[in-house]
């Protein structure tokens, strides 16, 4: 019988929504794996409106919803409307959208809030002992959500990718235990029943970016 997975989406483009790129491989490899999908993302504004050209923030204001549409094809739902008994696992891509949408970290880091939708909705599937997977900077919210949990941003130290280690001190700053991972490689919380890989927060090709993704939703539907 096929997993029934929920996505989650934050909008569309890596400065002010979804990461593309990390949203279509989490996609094809659900596909891969014979998953039933349906994508949701929360009816909000979006924090501000990034010109990914210039790379500069615009007056213009989009909602989280609409804008996840894009890369949802049309086919998504209200956040508020997900049932946790509809459905096996949840999956979030990564993407700034995450730190700025789904909580505040962009600007709070670990004293950040998260949104009482993806708060409630990443509690339910706890409760539930139904797998989560989370992939670049997405690891942060079970961070904050689940206190003692197990995540992977990447590997610490990375002179690639020095952001890495920042977030990974505040990771484990919140009580949880980062782990060190490359970027083929997923960390599984099986406590927790949390799935993490750090996608673009490595600075590594997109072959290799898809590859941890893979190996992330593969542990999700084998916890399923």
């Amino acid at each position: 019988m096929a997993k029934r997975v929920a996505v989650v989406l934050a909008g569309c483009g890596v400065f002010d929504g979804s990461e593309i790129h990390e949203a279509s491989a989490v996609l094809v490899h659900l596909s891969r794996g014979g998953a039933s999908v349906k994508m949701f993302a929360p009816n909000i504004d979006q924090m501000h409106v990034v010109d990914h050209l210039k790379g500069s923030p615009t007056e213009e204001k989009r909602n989280v919803l609409v804008e996840s549409a894009r890369l949802a094809r049309g086919e998504i739902q209200d956040l508020s409307k997900l049932s946790v008994q509809d459905h096996d696992a949840i999956i979030y891509p990564g993407g700034f959208g995450v730190a700025k949408n789904l909580c505040t970290w962009a600007v709070q880091g670990k004293d950040c809030s998260v949104n009482e939708e993806v708060k409630a909705t990443l509690q339910a599937f706890h409760s539930k002992g139904k797998p989560i997977g989370l992939c670049c900077i997405s690891p942060v919210l079970a961070a904050k959500v689940f206190p003692g949990c197990e995540v992977t941003v990447g590997l610490e130290n990375d002179e690639k990718y020095p952001g890495t280690t920042d977030t990974a001190e505040a990771i484990n700053q919140l009580g949880c235990k980062h782990v060190s991972k490359s970027v083929s490689e997923s960390h599984v919380d099986e406590k927790n029943k949390v799935v993490t890989t750090c996608a673009f927060m490595c600075n590594a090709p997109l072959h290799e970016i898809s590859d941890g993704i893979g190996a992330m939703v593969r542990d999700v539907l084998r916890l399923a």
